[in-house]
């Protein structure tokens, strides 16, 4: 799929999305591998659970605009922490939110150099909401999804490309 993107009103070139799913999982994989040490799998069943206690969420700008997302149960937040920072689940919790963040952001650096976008596009600082009564709305998306599984817990990302 190719999307035309403007910004600033003026139009920039197509915007080549094929195969954009593929390389945003693999980018999650190695970034969790390599960052916390975690084998996440990437699963196919779209029907797993969304439990978003905690969900990471960075902004992208430039050659193409969206918003990455990671969300994920508090539980596997503090796993997330633990494993990043080699202490137990129960000590990381106040950190969480951080690892989540920096999780985030490492994934969609990895993801953007990975399309040829790593010097023509910028990262947001990462915003993480806590809680689970909240909705993301981003209007005209092109929206790719995908659930990750780690020690029987789905963690979704998902990549909205603003049309």
């Amino acid at each position: 799929m190719n999307l035309p993107i403007q910004a600033g009103g003026k139009p920039l070139p197509i915007v080549k999305m094929d195969g954009w799913g593929p390389i945003l999982g693999e980018s999650a994989r190695e970034v969790f591998s390599m960052m916390a040490g975690m084998e996440v799998v990437l699963s196919q069943d779209k029907t797993l659970p969304v439990v978003s206690n905690v969900t990471g969420v960075i902004g992208i700008g430039g050659a193409f605009c969206g918003i990455f997302t990671l969300r994920c149960s508090q539980n596997s937040a503090a796993k997330i922490a633990s494993q990043m920072l080699g202490i137990p689940p129960e000590e990381a919790s106040p950190q969480a939110a951080d690892a989540v963040g920096e999780i985030c952001n490492i994934v969609a650096g990895q993801f953007k150099a990975k399309i040829g976008h790593e010097a023509t596009c910028m990262l947001s600082l990462p915003t993480v909401i806590t809680g689970s009564k909240y909705s993301v709305h981003a209007p005209q998306c092109t929206q790719i999804e995908m659930p990750l599984v780690y020690e029987g817990e789905a963690i979704w990302i998902s990549l909205e490309i603003r049309a």
